[in-house]
């Protein structure tokens, strides 16, 4: 299967963010793509304040997904999206990643394990949701969904490889700091080679944002990637190089569960 990942440069207008999405929607699905990734908030610049997401957040009924759903239907593609979901008048919305196809909206992941790290409060913006293991098929390969902060914690993509995930999906929009592209590489290498899974990574680009969307491979070698501009790029993952890794790098099988002394 042939899978795209893309870097939108999401700005404030929802409008014209859904446009470019479109837009790479249709170049992934003329390259032969079936999945198309987008990053973490490609619907609307997630650097923003709280009254700003607030007032941009929409349902998932509403008209950016409906605008998804509509370019999934023209292009026969999976798209899997960043957007902030609305509550309720006064509720802060979720950071959730939505999953479109011709046939409507087939899987949601909203982030559970928020940003408040190196200075920076998500949750001052966007409501945790409970922790969940959100996966879902296309053409019998099964994909599983992360959204950026989570991939630090090994425990989350663990339990989608054990809910039978063959990729995992990471939406997100890294912030740039010391070390922290550095951090962003190594996190979808690191959950790629422990867990023995293709992981394929939309980070988004534009100011204080690294960019750098790439996807791994089960042993973690580089199969595609993006620098620091909008673009979209392709990536083919297969059973039999699943199956190979696993053969060599026997982790999942060999597991034990932990021992206390």
């Amino acid at each position: 299967m042939r899978i795209a990942i893309s870097q939108v440069g999401a700005g404030k207008d929802v409008g014209a963010n859904l446009a470019r999405i479109q837009e790479y929607a249709a170049s992934a699905a003329s390259s032969g793509a079936r999945v198309a990734l987008f990053p973490e908030g490609a619907m609307f610049e997630c650097l923003s304040t709280a009254e700003e997401l607030s007032a941009a957040a929409q349902p998932l009924d509403g008209p950016f997904v409906t605008g998804l759903r509509g370019a999934a239907a023209r292009h026969g593609i999976t798209l899997v999206v960043g957007l902030f979901e609305s509550r309720g008048p006064g509720e802060r919305p979720h950071n959730t990643v939505v999953v479109v196809d011709a046939d409507g909206v087939v899987a949601i992941h909203r982030k559970a394990l928020l940003y408040d790290a190196f200075g920076y409060r998500e949750s001052d913006t966007v409501e945790a949701a409970p922790l969940s293991t959100d996966v879902f098929d296309v053409d019998g390969v099964r994909f599983g969904l992360i959204t950026c902060y989570e991939v630090r914690f090994p425990e989350v993509s663990r339990a989608l490889v054990d809910a039978g995930a063959d990729v995992l999906l990471v939406s997100s929009a890294w912030p740039v700091g010391p070390a922290k592209e550095d951090h962003w590489t190594t996190m979808v290498k690191a959950r790629a080679i422990e867990n023995t899974v293709y992981v394929a990574a939309a980070g988004d680009c534009g100011d204080g944002l690294v960019g750098r969307s790439h996807v791994v491979d089960p042993l973690g070698y580089l199969l595609a990637g993006l620098a620091h501009e909008p673009g979209v790029v392709c990536a083919d993952v297969t059973a039999e190089r699943l199956d190979a890794a696993r053969r060599t790098l026997p982790l999942l099988a060999q597991r034990r569960s932990p021992v206390l002394a």
